[in-house]
């Protein structure tokens, strides 16, 4: 496990090293500044007076209910700076105004056109600064008929189609998480799409304006889902849960599989390829535990598999039989296996085996931070992504609310301190 002793000092070096991010979001769409800051970018946080509503978000930190302690907090917007500031009042606009001026990017998540009714839409920062890359990250998108509806986290996953392909298929659908998912993706594509606008803006000059709905994300996640209806006429089907015929007679898979200390995902497959020789090797497992039916052991798993052709009862009796065995193995024992005889299957891990898993511990997948003012070190994910040749990891701990408001408005913008407290009292900062 990597461990990070530095605190809240200047990022070092990385591949977006020198470039600035004013981050204005919220939530789950506060990921997109967190990627920019594992790539080396300066990531400054603007939270309103007090502190992001983000910091109000739990679990906390040893169930200390406090804006400084939020662990959501802490785990998107580790190594970022911290400045406070109201965009809404006239001050605070024109101290952001101030602030693009030295910038490569602004990420916000306000409601569609809000920046706009500010004066702070896409048109009129890149008058100060025409490389400004300004991306707004909404629910719905920034125009449409839906653009300004209400939403929540199950709404965005509903309407863009993955909670119909969510559950049981004899049940209505579940939601797919029960927080942030969908502001998380939504988050992630900005920060790619900022990636591809700052490649198109060091070839041409010119920044450009980014509009990332989350609802379009959602249905993009579906990948080749929505092509069954384009193609086929066919509305694809929930197929979670223990195998079922659907209503039509249509026959449902079974996916899941108990095992002596909780699940796996596999999937009983004939025809050709890899498919076939993981369930194969899966029964030569169970006929070395004498546990193989004579009558699975000589069916023809490359022609006879044909979902279109075999009787339910026969796919039943397959399954049935591929769980039964299943049931006697821990997930260790089938994780093992798998990697010996190439398997096809995935062990449903806890939260406390996932930290605990050898191989994301062996590839540095956590990061120690320092946190100084705790006199306490903390784990966090380290950057999913590893780079040959790039700085990549976790610099500075999580910024306390304003933390630079000094460094930046003082020594950088020239404000005094009677300056700072004015604008306090005025609830500018």
């Amino acid at each position: 496990m990597v461990v990070v002793n530095q605190t809240n000092s200047k990022n070092q070096e990385g591949m977006l090293h020198p470039f600035r991010v004013l981050d204005l979001t919220e939530g789950g769409c506060t990921l997109a500044g967190k990627m920019m800051a594992d790539l080396g970018a300066e990531v400054i946080k603007v939270e309103p007076p007090g502190g992001s509503l983000t910091r109000r978000i739990g679990p906390f930190w040893k169930s200390r209910i406090h804006p400084e302690f939020s662990l959501f907090w802490w785990a998107y917007n580790v190594g970022k700076q911290s400045i406070t500031l109201d965009v809404r009042t006239a001050d605070g606009s024109a101290i952001l105004r101030r602030l693009v001026s030295t910038a490569d990017f602004v990420l916000e998540s306000f409601a569609p056109r809000t920046m706009q009714a500010l004066g702070l839409g896409y048109e009129a920062l890149s008058s100060i600064n025409p490389r400004i890359i300004s991306v707004s990250i909404t629910p719905f998108g920034e125009t449409g008929p839906q653009a300004d509806y209400s939403w929540c986290d199950l709404t965005i996953w509903a309407s863009g189609g993955p909670v119909f392909l969510t559950g049981d298929p004899t049940k209505p659908p579940v939601a797919i998480s029960f927080m942030h998912q969908a502001a998380l993706n939504a988050g992630a594509e900005a920060a790619a799409a900022s990636m591809i606008a700052h490649y198109h803006r060091e070839r041409t000059g010119q920044g450009q304006h980014i509009d990332v709905s989350a609802q379009e994300v959602a249905y993009w996640i579906l990948t080749s889902w929505p092509e069954f209806w384009e193609t086929e006429g066919v509305i694809p089907k929930r197929f979670g849960g223990p195998p079922r015929p659907s209503n039509e007679g249509a026959r449902e898979r079974r996916l899941i599989y108990p095992v002596k200390d909780g699940h796996v995902a596999f999937w009983v497959q004939g025809g050709r390829g890899a498919t076939v020789d993981s369930t194969r090797a899966v029964l030569k497992w169970m006929e070395e535990d004498g546990k193989a039916a004579e009558w699975l052991l000589s069916f023809d798993w490359e022609r006879d598999f044909d979902l279109r052709l075999m009787a339910p009862e026969t796919l039943d009796a397959m399954e049935n039989a591929f769980a039964e065995f299943l049931t006697t193995k821990t997930k260790a024992e089938i994780s093992k296996r798998a990697i010996e005889n190439r398997i096809m299957v995935g062990a449903m891990n806890t939260s406390a085996e996932v930290a605990e898993h050898p191989h994301l511990n062996e590839r540095g997948a956590f990061q120690q931070v320092r946190h100084e003012d705790l006199e306490e070190t903390v784990t966090y994910s380290s950057p999913a992504i590893r780079f040959s040749d790039g700085y990549m990891k976790l610099t500075m701990r999580p910024p306390h609310i304003g933390e630079q408001n000094i460094d930046v408005y003082c020594k950088e913008l020239g404000l005094t301190i009677g300056n700072l407290t004015a604008l306090k009292m005025s609830g500018a900062i």
